[in-house]
This record gives C-alpha cells, sequence and structure tokens, in this order.
C-alpha cells in the first residue's frame, strides 16, 4: 500500500478471480496491448497494479483470487492486500469485477460482491469470454446473472463482454469515463494512446 501513488484523485479497480481474463480486459478497454501483464497461468498478477492516466486519474489491477497455484500463505497476504485497498483508498470510485460468463457467481464471488454491497462501492460486473457461446445463449446467461445480482443491489451492473471480439469495450469505457469524471473531452481517456502506466 505504501507504494500506491498518493491518494488524491480517482481510480478505478479491476478484480476477479483468477484466470477469469482480467487483465486481457484492462488491456482491451485501454487500447494498450501488454499494458497488464497476460498468462495462462492464474494467479499471475501477485500485486497490485497501477496505470496511470494523468496525475488524478488512474486505473487499478488488483491480485485475482480463488484457486491460484500458490501457497496458502501467499494467497492470505494477497487476502488481506486486497482487503486493506478495498476499506481504506479513498480515491476508490467504482470496481469492475471480471468473471467468466462460463463460471459465473462462484461463492468467492459472492462473498467479494457482498463486501462491496456494505460499502455501497459502486460495481460492474464484465462477462468475460462471452465469445465461448453463441449470441442466444450468451444473452440467456446475461439474463440470469442479471437477476441473480439484484440480492447484491443496485450499485451492481452488468454487461456481456469479448477481448478477443472487442464486445462491450464502449460499453465499459463510458462507464469508466463517468466514473473517473472525464467527460467533457479531457485527455487521457481509456482508451487513448500514449499515456504512462505507473507503478
Amino acid at each position: 500500500m505504501s507504494q500506491l501513488p498518493s491518494d488524491q484523485g480517482s481510480e478505478v479497480a479491476f478484480a476477479g478471480r483468477s484466470n477469469a481474463g482480467k487483465s486481457s480486459a484492462i488491456n482491451t478497454i485501454t487500447g494498450h496491448k501488454g499494458l497488464a501483464r497476460t498468462s495462462k497461468t492464474p494467479g499471475r498478477t501477485q500485486e497490485i497494479n497501477t496505470f496511470v492516466l494523468d496525475d488524478q486519474r488512474r486505473i487499478v489491477d488488483l491480485p485475482g483470487f480463488g484457486y491460484a497455484r500458490v501457497p496458502d500463505t501467499v494467497k492470505r497476504r494477497w487476502q488481506r492486500l486486497l482487503n486493506r485497498y478495498l476499506e481504506e483508498r479513498r480515491s476508490l470510485c467504482g470496481l469492475v469485477f471480471v468473471m467468466d460468463v462460463r463460471r459465473p457467481l462462484r461463492a468467492d464471488d459472492s462473498q467479494f460482491l457482498q463486501w462491496c454491497q456494505q460499502t455501497a462501492l459502486p460495481v460492474h460486473v464484465l462477462l468475460t469470454k462471452c465469445d465461448k457461446f453463441s449470441r442466444g445463449r450468451a444473452a440467456a446467461a446475461l439474463q440470469e446473472i442479471e437477476a441473480a445480482l439484484q440480492e447484491f443491489g443496485p450499485h451492481v451492473s452488468v454487461q456481456l463482454f469479448s477481448s478477443t471480439k472487442r464486445q462491450g469495450v464502449e460499453q465499459v469505457q463510458t462507464l469508466m469515463v463517468d466514473w473517473l469524471g472525464l467527460k467533457g473531452g479531457q485527455k487521457n481517456r481509456p482508451g487513448d494512446k500514449g499515456r504512462k502506466p505507473g507503478a
């Protein structure tokens, strides 16, 4: 936490289970291939990574949780780090929660959303890898998950998303622009070229 940028301005954080496609989603949404490191090995993101849009706005990549093949001691450290960030970070204005549409709302997902509900933090769920489904099956999955998410309150929204097909990119970009206060033509919107990743 001490290595994060000053807790000022606005941040949108990305969270989700290991191997749900979080890093690919960040790269597709920002238009920077390789900004967030992708891997076929679950649990590659082991720290909080920050990507700077400008001096007041950032995108944050949180450690993946779930079945990452790491020792339990490391998992517990990740969990403490994640909890502390979500509880203490005043600049956090919204969270993009990444779920594989083929394996949605597992126990860890529900627990995480329950915590977000208690804080009234706005959460937007990306149902990734929807290109693996037919259009009809994807639409049915979206409808089913929308209904299931109602128990977590009015602060949760959801959409279909595919990094491979670039489906749903503009929808989530528009939401992030709103969260980050980037309306009105400011520079360095999500998806703009030429910004600098932060550490």
